[in-house]
């Protein structure tokens, strides 16, 4: 059964987050390593690399499917922030606003009973749980940090190492 017409929108409208999420945390990945704090950097680069899958997954799906891809503009990411917490607050409000798309993705697909949709997006829907976890929890431990120059160090070093044990296990 082919995508309807209001799904393959939406998927396309996703496909478009995704990679505006990949910008985000390339850039924000960028401003760390600019500001000496490689180990964000590297996560944050592994972020970015983790949305550009997501995006190409809904891709694939959406040929899959006999849909049409219909690439749309990425709006400009940010390149500067105050601070390390500015940053990492602006990582969670866009992981809680995918999430909500990933909400209306699974509603689109459950009016027009399209079976398969709803279940490709169980997966997106299990990772944006992930995702949100992570990035508050990034939030949370860099308020915890304040401006004390060694706690940001160290977990700047925390960051970069946990990402490195990640990539090893293949995550996607």
């Amino acid at each position: 059964m082919p995508l309807s017409k209001p799904m393959q929108e939406a998927l396309n409208d996703q496909i478009r987050e995704e990679f505006t999420a990949f910008y985000l945390y390339l850039s924000m990945s960028a401003h760390c390593e600019a500001s000496n704090f490689p180990g964000f950097a590297r996560w944050l680069r592994s972020q970015a690399l983790e949305e550009q899958g997501h995006a190409l997954r809904i891709f694939d799906y959406v040929q899959d499917r006999g849909g049409t891809v219909a690439l749309q503009a990425i709006p400009q990411p940010a390149h500067q922030w105050p601070a390390l917490l500015a940053l990492f607050e602006q990582a969670r409000d866009h992981e809680r606003k995918v999430t909500a798309s990933i909400h209306r993705l699974y509603e689109i697909a459950a009016a027009e009973k399209d079976y398969g949709s709803h279940a490709f997006l169980e997966w997106f829907l299990t990772e944006q749980i992930e995702e949100e976890k992570t990035s508050t929890q990034m939030v949370d431990t860099l308020r915890m940090a304040g401006d004390h120059p060694g706690a940001l160090l160290m977990l700047d070093r925390e960051a970069g190492a946990r990402t490195a044990a990640e990539e090893g296990g293949g995550a996607e």
